[in-house]
């Protein structure tokens, strides 16, 4: 059964080295800054009427566009490396998807500079009032991230070698499948955005997606850690996923309160499950 999976693990052995190395991400770091760099000199021209049609019509006259196109790429980096820590183990997983989320939000405000005229010129506070609440958001989630770092602790619930071999290749195999998803979609939506200008729900398609995933995955747990312990912080990390990805459709100020509950919820988690997770056990 082992060797069946092999060689799809091998394939996502090969793709998460890669990406994680140091030179690859610095190289994505420069493609972020030259791609905000190029924006700016794009919207520029737009702004001039020096793009022929249908670029001209298609493409933003906004300089704050610019800011809000950086953002989305380093968000994108982040989803990836988020399926590609899939792997690691359930807990790191979900520190880097609080990680996302308080991204999201500093995106969500820099959406809100984008509707902004040129030069600034401010009509009434709501903008003000959005952009505070999605940075205090952030902060807040980036605080709870800290503490959630410090009291994580590794808690392994699988003593047998195989059955922990054959965990993993199973949470590789799903992660590939889900970067295989995901790259569909973002061409998918690439190809909408310039033929159509239409803005694409991108993050909102790939986090529903994760949603599902994250079912499996308690599922898939379930199979190689079937005490209650285990179980129950499983579940408990799907509802605090749950709630960060139903915040993306939810109305202000709601969508940064149900982040802010979740951080809140699973740094409360990560303590009672290190000073009592240990003491509760499913008798035999």
């Amino acid at each position: 059964m082992i060797e069946r999976f092999e060689p799809v693990t091998n394939i996502f052995d090969f793709i998460q080295h890669y990406w994680f190395h140091r030179r690859v991400q610095r190289a994505i770091a420069l493609i972020v800054f030259l791609g905000y760099v190029v924006s700016l000199i794009v919207i520029e021209a737009n702004r001039e009427g020096l793009l022929p049609e249908p670029f001209g019509t298609l493409l933003p006259t906004n300089h704050f566009q610019a800011i809000q196109g950086a953002l989305t790429l380093i968000l994108l980096m982040g989803t990836v490396s988020l399926i590609m820590s899939i792997s690691l183990s359930l807990s790191k997983a979900l520190g880097h998807q609080f990680e996302i989320m308080a991204l999201i939000l500093l995106r969500g405000a820099f959406r809100e500079l984008s509707a902004l005229p040129e030069p600034v010129a401010l009509a009434d506070a709501m903008p003000l009032l959005r952009i505070g609440t999605a940075g205090t958001g952030a902060l807040i989630i980036f605080v709870c991230l800290g503490f959630y770092n410090r009291l994580r602790t590794h808690q392994n619930f699988i003593d047998l070698p195989e059955e922990r071999m054959r965990y993993v290749m199973a949470k590789k195999s799903i992660a590939l499948t889900l970067l295989i998803i995901v790259v569909g979609i973002a061409i998918r939506d690439v190809i909408i955005l310039f033929s159509t200008g239409r803005d694409v729900a991108f993050f909102e398609t790939v986090y529903t997606m994760l949603i599902f995933a994250d079912i499996a995955f308690v599922l898939i747990s379930q199979r190689y850690m079937p005490t209650f312990p285990a179980v129950f912080r499983n579940s408990a990390f799907v509802i605090s996923t749950l709630l960060m990805r139903l915040s993306l459709s939810a109305p202000f100020p709601w969508n940064t309160v149900a982040c802010i509950f979740a951080a809140v919820y699973i740094l409360g988690l990560t303590a009672a499950m290190r000073y009592f997770g240990p003491s509760i056990r499913t008798p035999h």
